[in-house]
């Protein structure tokens, strides 16, 4: 089958549970060297996992120096144990939606899954929301969902995870693909750090699933503002 290619739509949209609160690593290091021994100190190398996956990483594609250079890093270096759909386990990738009701459906679904593994009825959750801009070409599988029908399973990542890491390993900067969650939505998997620019975040949700059902709840949670202090 012929590949074809096609910029990321911009922005893009990711949302990560507030539970993982952002640590600034990355953010203001500037220079390789100053990093690793930065991780060192906090104890990051301390988890073996993390010290290879960055290994595993060029140098050139390390992203640092620069705001929520942290949470683009988080992404690559903290993974699922059996991987993603289209990364295995032993480095991440950046995942993110053509909109925020795209990436709702996405982590809506795997809180469900977790919803029901853990034997409740219903599970809310706080994300933070961030936008992003990828640059670079990536491989567009949109509407190939019968010719790739095995990437496109909705339980299995084992064909996808191969998918990724041949793109990965090539060179390329990811996949495009549509939502197999959200019927319309659109999704990236970037595999190049260095290709995730002006990285913001902005709100936070709650997103609330049940058990026996596919309704997904979202709500947009007001914006923590400073109180004035007494007197003033």
């Amino acid at each position: 089958m012929s590949e074809r290619f096609a910029e990321a739509p911009r922005p893009s949209y990711r949302l990560i549970p507030s539970q993982f609160p952002p640590i600034g690593l990355f953010d203001t290091v500037t220079r390789a060297a100053d990093l690793e021994a930065v991780m060192e100190l906090v104890g990051w190398t301390n988890d073996r996992l993390v010290a290879d996956r960055i290994q595993r990483l060029a140098r050139d594609e390390w992203v640092y120096g620069s705001p929520n250079a942290s949470i683009v890093m988080a992404a690559f270096l903290h993974v699922a144990p059996g991987g993603m759909r289209f990364n295995g386990p032993d480095l991440g990738a950046w995942y993110a939606a053509d909109n925020l009701k795209t990436a709702a459906a996405e982590v809506g679904h795997h809180l469900r899954r977790e919803t029901v593994a853990r034997g409740v009825t219903t599970m809310a959750r706080t994300y933070r929301s961030y936008k992003a801009t990828l640059i670079g070409d990536y491989l567009d599988i949109r509407g190939e969902q019968t010719l790739r029908p095995d990437v496109y399973d909705g339980a299995s990542y084992a064909a996808s995870q191969v998918l990724g890491e041949e793109v990965r390993s090539s060179g390329g900067a990811g996949i495009l693909y549509n939502s197999v969650r959200l019927r319309g939505g659109v999704n990236i998997a970037a595999h190049r750090p260095r290709n995730i620019r002006d990285v913001l975040q902005a709100d936070h949700f709650e997103i609330t699933v049940f058990a026996a059902d596919r309704r997904i709840d979202v709500r947009k949670l007001a914006s923590r503002r400073r109180q004035p202090k007494a007197g003033a």
